[in-house]
């Protein structure tokens, strides 16, 4: 058996994905706030945004977190279509949770339907983002260890979307999205552990790309996409400084000729 190592550039990878989990979450969290403070075409705006965020930030601490994955006696070489349709499943999936909640009339109902959904492809991204490994070796899985994951996922994504719907104030954004960030975290590394490497030495060229290639620029770009929204959303009038605003001018405008 192969010996894995989870954090081959020690503690960078792990903090790191951490911080890019909490920032996707503290994002969509806010986004999903401001979305069921807003109506028609604008509630939509918000929800697809939230969805991004939550899925962008998933699917780029997953690939943060590989970036320290090795295994003793293989280089490592990532397929791209897989992981660009891991990309594509966390958006798709935790869009379809958010948009649950954020138009469902039963919120309990919502509220199930939506967790168990994103918790599902949640877990789907990761295993999918695994699938997309090349190395000399079979990889297998411990079943117990990658049913704790899904329960990971699964809960980890209905308290997120409790938290968007019961959660307004930017303090308790702020500490339900370190939470999730560490749900997220934890259901990764729980996903990893449960991986076994059996090492079959080969000269032969792997095929796929490499994670400084393919993943670390596009991680990069993804991360810069979570903090440019993230300032976007901040500086955006919410509805009540809007109503505020319109409130101060209405006087304004009646006396004037």
């Amino acid at each position: 058996m192969g010996h894995l190592d989870h954090a081959a550039l020690g503690w960078l990878t792990p903090a790191l994905s951490y911080a890019m989990a909490c920032t996707g979450a503290a994002l969509g969290l806010r986004c999903t706030v401001r979305a069921l403070g807003a109506t028609g075409r604008s509630r939509r705006n918000w929800l697809v945004t939230a969805a991004s965020a939550i899925g962008t930030g998933i699917w780029t601490m997953h690939f943060v977190a590989m970036l320290g994955f090795g295994v003793a006696g293989t280089d490592i070489r990532y397929d791209v279509p897989l992981t660009l349709l891991s990309l594509l499943v966390a958006m798709v999936v935790v869009c379809a949770g958010v948009f649950a909640v954020g138009y469902g009339r039963d919120r309990g109902r919502a509220l199930f339907l939506g967790g168990l959904t994103t918790g599902l492809g949640v877990a789907s991204m990761h295993y999918l983002g695994m699938a997309a490994v090349r190395l000399h070796g079979d990889v297998t899985y411990d079943p117990v260890l990658v049913g704790l994951s899904l329960l990971i996922a699964v809960v980890a994504a209905t308290a997120a979307l409790w938290a968007a719907l019961n959660i307004k104030s930017p303090v308790a954004v702020t500490l339900a999205s370190l939470i999730m960030g560490a749900a997220v975290s934890s259901m990764h590394y729980t996903g990893m552990f449960a991986v076994s490497v059996r090492v079959t030495p080969s000269g032969e060229a792997l095929p796929g790309a490499t994670a400084m290639q393919f993943i670390f620029p596009l991680a990069v770009g993804l991360g810069s996409y979570l903090f440019l929204t993230s300032a976007f959303v901040a500086l955006s009038p919410t509805a009540g400084e809007r109503e505020a605003s319109a409130s101060a001018q209405r006087p304004v405008e009646s006396v004037a000729p």
